[in-house]
């Protein structure tokens, strides 16, 4: 049973409040003040919540003190500047008085959700070339990544891992069958975009001598070679119509009949599919059969894109970096601080293997000891138009003082276009979103929606 933490003076609001979440099972413990709270141990509960105006010191100073509990700021001041200040903190979100109660818990619901993800390490892998590696990342969304790997593995069913192109989902694939109790079987990868549709079928269940021309042998299928162990079949969205439906018989039937027999044979395969395409969308328009999507998404395993994982991607390059240097003698190779903040800022729409092309580019073209941003040859991101003046949350009409009178009344779109409008000629993109108190990527897709463009001269010099 989860534990909370309410912390709030007023004994009204306190004792509703704590009522409120026994009802729905959660274990409670109260507070009046944030001294009152400091004497309990802070670190044993999953949730503080908090009141921002207490007597004595403010509820953002238990934010610190309770690290790694998140706190949950309640304010009857929900202007945006108090809200702003409270996330700046540190707070992992905040409600504004008086709040909807269903609201309230659907919040509690999703930080405890969010913290439970957050307790499965990234699992050991061993790649195909027999060496072992261990996936790289430790933002929350990757954590649901590890913790649906840790859950999925040992259930032994069909797993649908999606994910744009170059996020790691063939990693994914080798993670759960090693976790599972098919380890010791074999694991037999197919990229069902790579091999021509003429043979795919031929490829996956087999064929006897004679079945078509060409056919001189008979060949036995990846499907019948992964018995008792695990397909993983990449890019599924490719498979033709054909290959679809004997595929769907595997999966309902666990049967296969190589293409020429009359004969069929039982198979005990574990499915794992991968695609980057939206395959609910492709049934409608008849490119994949419904009936073969709805077996394949029992458990579904979604991958995030390079641009979401905020300072996962140092971590990454550096490894990768390495490699690279390793593959072409060059040892000591370091990148630059430019070259580090270009990596953090750049949207990667190729991911991961966009990002070793990079640092593969950067260990060729690098002199001396130092990679530069030239090196790396990244292509600037378009931005979107600008939005007109006349739609900026402060218009030249508008002066200075009247801008900052107003500033607690602004919307929320409002405050961060007129924030970062102010100031990113003086600070970096991590500076920002710091100040903002939200993660880079969030900042990412806002300049992207509002048509605010980054502008390179925002670096300080390295």
């Amino acid at each position: 049973m989860p534990r909370i933490l309410i912390v709030e003076d007023e004994a009204i609001i306190r004792s509703a409040l704590k009522r409120l979440l026994e009802r729905h099972d959660y274990s409670v413990s109260e507070a009046a003040s944030a001294e009152e709270a400091g004497q309990l141990e802070l670190t044993g509960f999953d949730l503080i919540i908090s009141d921002l105006r207490l007597p004595g010191e403010p509820g953002t100073t238990l934010i610190a003190a309770a690290v790694p509990v998140p706190v949950l700021i309640m304010t009857s001041y929900a202007s945006m500047r108090s809200a702003v200040e409270a996330l700046k903190l540190g707070a992992v979100d905040y409600v504004a008085k008086p709040f909807d109660h269903a609201e309230l818990l659907e919040t509690v619901e999703r930080i405890l959700h969010k913290q439970s993800m957050q307790q499965s390490p990234p699992p050991d892998i061993t790649d195909a070339g027999g060496s072992r590696q261990t996936m790289i990342g430790n933002c929350v969304a990757m954590q649901q990544v590890y913790t649906r790997i840790s859950k999925t593995a040992p259930a032994d069913v069909t797993v649908l891992i999606l994910g744009e192109s170059g996020t790691g989902k063939e990693l994914v694939a080798r993670a759960i069958h090693q976790q599972s109790k098919r380890a010791k079987a074999p694991l037999i990868c197919v990229n069902c975009a790579a091999i021509p549709e003429t043979l795919i079928e031929s490829e996956l269940f087999g064929h006897e001598k004679g079945a078509f021309t060409g056919a001189s042998a008979a060949r036995t299928g990846l499907v019948e070679a992964a018995d008792g162990g695990t397909l993983f079949l990449d890019e599924i969205g490719e498979l033709p119509l054909d290959a679809q439906a004997r595929l769907l018989r595997v999966l309902q039937e666990g049967e296969i009949r190589k293409i020429g027999s009359v004969e069929t044979r039982h198979v005990n395969v574990r499915l794992i599919a991968a695609t980057h395409r939206d395959l609910r969308a492709l049934s409608k328009t008849g490119e994949f059969r419904l009936d073969l999507y709805y077996r394949l998404n029992v458990m579904q395993i979604e991958l995030p894109p390079l641009r979401e994982r905020e300072d996962d991607v140092l971590e990454i390059a550096d490894i990768l970096l390495d490699k690279a240097c390793k593959r072409h003698e060059r040892t000591g190779l370091r990148l630059s601080r430019a070259a580090r903040q270009d990596l953090r800022d750049y949207p990667w729409p190729g991911n991961v293997r966009e990002l070793e092309n990079a640092l593969e580019r950067g260990v060729i073209l690098a002199e001396g000891h130092l990679i530069h941003p030239d090196d790396l040859g990244l292509a600037p991101a378009t931005p979107r138009p600008h939005t007109s003046p006349v739609n900026a949350s402060v218009s030249s009409s508008s002066g200075d003082k009247n801008a900052e009178e107003n500033e607690d009344d602004l919307s929320l779109e409002d405050y961060f276009q007129h924030f970062v409008l102010e100031h990113q000629d003086q600070m970096s993109e991590t500076e920002l979103a710091q100040k903002l108190g939200i993660s880079r990527k969030n900042l990412w897709e806002r300049r992207q929606r509002l048509g605010i463009p980054r502008k390179k001269t925002a670096r300080r010099p390295g």
